[in-house]
């Protein structure tokens, strides 16, 4: 079951039913009487939503995890085009940084190359160790502690938010430098309007968001690996001439008292620190395993290998054609546009009239993959979201799924965050990629740093563990460097904005823990007085529940003091008058159950035993019993279906749902708490069917 803890079931806050399965109701009787909820799943805004979204997934079909996860391939595509994406815009920005240095691309392609490589194997291993996923922030909170954990999830849900911003503005501007500069204004909107659309693609699921932007993926690599390749080997003669002037430019540089070794290797490390973009979204697999398609350890270690691949070979590249071709940055035009611009000409194409189509296809592509980058934002960030949930550190309804088995909530918010960054930032690349950089870094070194304890623990009990301590100390450095280098340098250009950012979602964590550890110790005091309620130990041979008698309908979730407190509140509301006592209770999946056929076989048995309590305990008290449940994932939805078709079984009966009642009414408790009761009690009320909803008062 859903269990973030008793505060949230739903004997306290309804802790509701998601969908009766069709099996549920044909065991239980309750087929053929759904009446206006038919009437309803027509109407106009159902169909609208139906139109967008599409149907519910059916949680009774097996095959429903095998269609949401995804192969080795389709990852790539929806999380590894986050990384690749970032050739577009991270090697740029590393070789403007260069300067008059711009011969050190040699050596910063080299560099970038053995980094991407480095921490795609030391992420590799991560997965080995974390095959249930979490990434960073699993990682940090397991091996480091909870308040480390925070601290990676909160600057991971920043880095999401980013991903989506960076990746829209990048299309922005490569799409827009295809046409002229009067269009500029609209590009700002134009990034506005993506982003909404990747919101209502991400809410129909993942696997339909991925599939969609297959072609445009393998556009790009075709069409990048033909421009890399060729501008490399149409200038392969040039490369004696060009190692010349580097080893002749370093000498020169070396020797000179006012620059010196030191500051060329200062220039080398700044113009290092400043490509990180380069690397950020290689975690974005291990943050993602409960999408991946078992075997999910080997699904994933297999995108790690393609995306580091991809990756190393794009970003390197491009840096080595810069130089060759001695590109330099443009106003209006983005340094891959002009690089293209360049090897069409230079492989004849503008003569025979296809360079136009050849520009037009590359950078059209590149602002698509941009465009799919973004998508990793709104895979992982909600995903985030959604752990800490589970470990209340962010509310807990944050961890629902919606009916397309999709982190809804998540996905709204971070789709809102993105387009208040992309406002905030008015697109600017540099300024987003030194607030993106920051963050990316912060996470991968308390990765790395976690996992270098880890080893060291290992030491002496695993014969592998000198080779990892070695591996993620190398990654554990290089991390730590580049991060310290770019708050260095960055931190009065922008980098005091996402730490103020994240310093704020850490102590929002921080304070939401604390109030549901609050509250479950008040909660708990409940449970341990109202565990042991005086019954009758004898064989009361107690019939049937009779539909003819009055009967109570209580809402339960665990079996606890809150679901106890609200059965016996139930039976003194009318002493003596209620006959039957019906327990109804939900499974409700969310993502930290949705993890295939097993997982949810567990929260039936599970949701089974709960109720086989309740009955056992109103029996000793001399009430005849029954219970009905459901598996699914919309509370209130659902609820109102499960109790209309129960209450049609028994006429003669009310519902009784228990909700918490603090002594002070605030904005922030209807935050933390879901309102499943009230909202429940609004739809059976216009159902015709009575509801009364019974105060727990929490001090």
């Amino acid at each position: 079951m859903s269990n973030s803890d008793q505060a949230d079931s739903p004997s306290s806050e309804a802790h509701a039913a998601p969908p009766v399965d069709e099996k549920v109701r044909q065991d239980a009787g309750l087929v053929g009487e759904v009446g206006e909820h038919e009437e309803d799943a027509h109407s106009l805004p159902k169909r609208v939503k139906t139109l967008l979204i599409g149907r519910p997934r059916d949680l009774g079909d097996e095959r429903v995890f095998h269609h949401v996860s995804l192969i080795a391939f389709l990852a790539w595509v929806g999380l590894g085009a986050d990384g690749l994406s970032s050739s577009c815009y991270g090697p740029a920005e590393a070789f403007h940084h260069l300067g008059e240095f711009r011969y050190l691309a040699i050596f910063l392609s080299l560099a970038t190359v053995l980094t991407v490589l480095i921490i795609s194997a030391c992420y590799s291993h991560i997965i080995e160790e974390f095959p249930s996923g979490g990434g960073g922030y699993l990682v940090a909170s397991k091996l480091l502690g909870r308040p480390a954990g925070v601290v990676s999830g909160s600057a991971l849900l920043v880095d999401y938010v980013l991903t989506i911003t960076v990746s829209i503005a990048g299309a922005g501007n490569a799409l827009f430098g295809l046409m002229p500069p009067a269009y500029d204004p609209w590009k700002i909107w134009a990034e506005a309007a993506a982003i909404i659309l990747l919101i209502v693609l991400n809410l129909r699921g993942v696997k339909e968001s991925v599939t969609f932007l297959v072609p445009i993926f393998l556009t790009f690599l075709v069409t990048h690996a033909l421009l890399i390749s060729g501008s490399l080997i149409l200038h392969f003669g040039a490369a004696g001439e060009v190692t010349r002037h580097v080893v002749t430019s370093v000498q020169s540089h070396a020797a000179d008292p006012s620059i010196g070794v030191v500051g060329l290797l200062g220039v080398f490390l700044y113009a290092y620190s400043m490509g990180a973009g380069t690397y950020t979204g290689i975690e974005a697999v291990s943050n993602s395993m409960p999408v991946m398609r078992e075997p999910r350890v080997a699904t994933a270690k297999r995108t790690m290998v393609y995306m580091a691949l991809s990756l190393a070979f794009v970003a390197g590249g491009l840096m080595v054609a810069y130089l060759l071709l001695g590109i330099g940055p443009d106003e209006h035009k983005t340094m891959n546009q002009v690089l293209t611009e360049i090897f069409v000409d230079d492989v004849g194409l503008t003569s025979v009239g296809l360079g136009p189509i050849f520009l037009w296809v590359t950078i059209i592509s590149e602002g698509a993959l941009l465009f799919v980058a973004a998508q990793a934002g709104f895979i992982d960030g909600p995903r985030i979201l959604a752990n800490m949930s589970q470990d209340s550190y962010a509310p807990h309804w944050l961890g629902n799924l919606s009916e397309r088995l999709a982190t809804h909530n998540g996905i709204m918010i971070m789709g809102v965050a993105a387009l208040t960054a992309l406002l905030y930032t008015g697109g600017s690349i540099g300024l987003l990629l030194t607030m993106y950089s920051i963050n990316v870094f912060l996470t991968f070194s308390l990765s790395m740093v976690g996992m270098l304890v880890h080893w060291w623990q290992e030491r002496g009990r695993n014969p592998l563990w000198k080779r990892r301590f070695a591996l993620f100390l190398l990654g554990a450095i290089l991390c730590l460097s580049i991060l310290g280098v770019t708050i260095r340098y960055k931190l009065l250009d922008g980098g005091y904005v996402t730490i103020l950012v994240t310093g704020t979602c850490i102590a929002l964590a921080l304070l939401t823990r604390r109030y549901y550890d609050r509250v479950n110790r008040r909660v708990q005091k409940l449970n341990e007085a109202l565990s042991h309620v005086p019954t009758r130990d004898e064989d009361l041979n107690i019939a049937e529940p009779d539909p003819a008698q009055p009967t109570a309908i209580i809402l339960v979730g665990s079996y606890g003091g809150l679901g106890i407190h609200t059965m016996l509140s139930a039976i003194r509301f009318s002493p003596g008058y209620y006959k039957n006592i019906v327990f109804v209770s939900v499974g409700v999946v969310d993502s930290g159950n949705f993890k295939g056929i097993e997982a949810m076989q567990e929260l039936r048995n599970y949701t089974e035993e709960t109720l086989a309590k309740y009955v056992d305990l109103a029996n000793r008290l001399g009430l005849a019993s029954t219970s009905f449940m459901s598996i699914g994932t919309d509370p209130v939805e659902e609820l109102e279906h499960l109790c209309v078709d129960v209450h049609k079984r028994f006429p003669r009966s009310t519902i009784f749902a228990g909700q918490l009642m603090f002594s002070r009414d605030s904005i922030y408790q209807r935050l933390f708490h879901n309102q499943t009761a009230f909202s429940l009690q609004r739809r059976l009320q216009w159902d015709g069917v009575p509801m009364v909803i019974l105060p727990t008062r929490v001090r």
